[in-house]
């Protein structure tokens, strides 16, 4: 049986030849193209071309040429079946079932796209007629001369026009309720126009055919001034991109993608000489848009309105997609002027002072940075400590452990940076040029704590109080107790001081067992002079809070250990229990 034409295009749109051949054929760059040496015959010059624009090979040795099935099936010895299921597994598209369900899907899919073609095509040609001058002058008003309109195949639907009953004797009425472009009117019984009185942008899918509609309302109306086809079998928002199929024409040329929030913004750059620009359309972008964005252009540029919606739409998207980026796949964020959309900017200003503005774009670690820190007073430790905990729960969900690593050490530095005191002994230079004797014993101790993990330290610092201020403690002994130390000296001292605890004696520290049996650790411990100096002129109620915050961070450095174990777990093995356990403890150390 005949895979459908829709579903090769499908493959061959998501998957570059250059992608396909490179993992077999050593190819460099050159202009547009590619080339390597042959891999049907030795030879020492390159006379192989890959075009990704153009999606075929060509050898100029052998004279071989095809697409991406063409070079599986000559190269790895593939039935042409064969090819198919591997490259779709590739690009991420389940595997074509052959069934009777298939055979009447594909029947449906090319009743939907014939009666969505001549609805597009019948009221392109209302919008250049005389009666409809206002969708012309509209449109003219906005910048959008008769080329854009030709281009795009924008339409306009007028309140009375008679397309339902000249495609009814053509179609039944199930397939036409089917392509959401009319609904029943419950008081007339009338099947009425979604779109009527408004201007249409025709949504292609990657092959070019239109599968929905974008609607603009023209005159003042209580009417949404923006409408979409609703979702329909073939139509899915979280999976299409307006404008990708002409965008992704330019992905020879350039690895960037302007993404904006809606139709004119799209059309208006592409007016004015930006072509490399797209739109979610409708909906917040989801992660499959993203995946199919990155499968034609490396770095997409979110570019949402200025203004306060517009940009908590922007924070949502960063702090949605850190997890997914790459040093293959990034993201970069543009912020608009207050106030301005892209439309706006580009009228206003021109291509050129775009083209600079975007510039200015930021990647989005840092984006996610500027933001959080616009909000926080630095001489509020309490907000400090919330950003710096935010912007680590942030870093911990990157997928890539690589990259997690290094973003988060950008982070701390600058971090660092921001809190003056933090590089006080950094700058203060006259005491660096005088000569101090230092104790070996002070050596020995510094030595010894930059051997202990964050986690450790917190532990030794609670053993502190307990050691020390037992009686503030017994509020959180129960707490305590249902947390484990890591290190195991410290878990079992601190056992042996919550089970003398429950006896209500007091800790006599020159007497007692604990102090025989542990005595090198508790030396160690009481020798943190530091601590030590914070706590002494802490009243009762104070040592108490202090234990409590203590508590709390070491249970959430305990968490995102947790959470780091689980993921490199999940990375090696992905099995069902495993991704329900993180999925659970991520939503718990969001909710802390």
């Amino acid at each position: 049986m005949k895979y459908p034409k829709e579903y090769l295009d499908e493959i061959k749109l998501r998957l570059k030849v250059s992608q396909v051949v490179g993992k077999s054929v050593q190819l460099k760059k050159r202009g547009k193209e590619f080339v390597g040496l042959s891999p049907f015959k030795n030879e020492k010059s390159p006379s192989f071309t890959v075009s990704d624009e153009k999606e075929f090979y060509h050898c100029f040795s052998t004279g071989e040429h095809g697409n991406i099935f063409d070079f599986l099936m000559k190269t790895k010895s593939l039935s042409f079946g064969e090819a198919v299921r591997v490259l779709a597994t590739e690009a991420g598209i389940p595997p074509y079932k052959f069934t009777k369900m298939d055979t009447e899907k594909e029947k449906r899919f090319n009743s939907y796209k014939n009666i969505l073609k001549q609805y597009s095509d019948y009221f392109h040609e209302q919008i250049f007629k005389k009666e409809n001058n206002q969708a012309l002058r509209y449109l003219d008003q906005r910048g959008i001369n008769q080329n854009i309109i030709k281009d795009y195949h924008l339409g306009y639907v007028p309140w009375e026009n008679d397309f339902y009953e000249k495609i009814k004797s053509t179609f039944t009425e199930e397939e036409i309720v089917l392509t959401g472009l009319y609904y029943k009117n419950e008081k007339t019984n009338k099947f009425t126009d979604r779109f009527n009185t408004r201007i249409i942008f025709p949504i292609n899918n990657l092959a070019g055919e239109t599968i929905a509609f974008g609607g603009r309302i023209i005159k003042e109306s209580s009417l949404a001034k923006y409408i979409n086809s609703p979702e329909t079998e073939f139509y899915k928002k979280g999976r299409t991109v307006f404008n990708l199929d002409k965008a992704k024409t330019l992905r020879s040329e350039i690895d960037e993608v302007v993404i904006v929030e809606g139709y004119m913004d799209v059309i208006s750059l592409y007016a004015a000489g930006i072509k490399n620009v797209i739109s979610n359309s409708g909906t917040a972008l989801t992660e499959t848009q993203i995946e199919l964005v990155w499968s034609f252009f490396s770095n997409p540029i979110i570019c949402l309105d200025g203004d306060q919606s517009g940009q908590s739409a922007a924070l949502r998207i960063a702090e949605k997609f850190l997890t997914l980026i790459n040093e293959n796949n990034k993201i970069y964020f543009l912020i608009m002027p207050q106030g301005e959309d892209p439309d706006d900017f580009i009228k206003k200003n021109g291509k050129e002072k775009f083209v600079e503005f975007l510039k200015s774009k930021k990647i989005i670690h840092s984006y996610i940075w500027d933001t959080y820190l616009s909000k926080v007073n630095i001489s509020n430790p309490f907000e400090i400590s919330q950003f710096e905990k935010k912007i680590k729960s942030l870093c911990y969900q990157i997928k890539d452990e690589v990259l997690k690593k290094y973003i988060l050490e950008n982070f701390l530095e600058k971090l660092k940076n921001l809190l003056p005191m933090q590089n006080y002994k950094k700058t203060f230079i006259p005491y660096a040029n005088r000569n101090f004797k230092i104790l070996d014993e002070t050596k020995t101790l510094f030595n010894k704590k930059n051997h202990f993990s964050k986690a450790e330290i917190k532990e030794r610092s609670i053993l502190y109080i307990l050691l020390n201020y037992l009686d503030s403690a017994r509020d959180n002994l129960k707490e305590l107790l249902e947390i484990h130390f890591i290190n195991e000296q410290h878990e079992n001292l601190k056992q042996e001081i919550i089970n003398f605890a429950k006896t209500d004696n007091i800790l006599d520290k020159n007497k007692s067992e604990i102090e025989i049996k542990y005595k090198n650790l508790i030396k160690d411990i009481e020798k943190d002079i530091n601590f030590k100096n914070i706590l002494l002129k802490k009243d009762f109620a104070e040592l108490e809070e202090t234990l409590t915050d203590l508590i709390k961070d070491l249970k959430e450095i305990n968490h995102l250990k947790q959470i780091e174990l689980l993921e490199n777990k999940v990375a090696k093995n992905l099995d069902e229990s495993s991704y329900s356990e993180l999925i659970k403890l991520k939503s718990q150390l969001n909710r802390q």
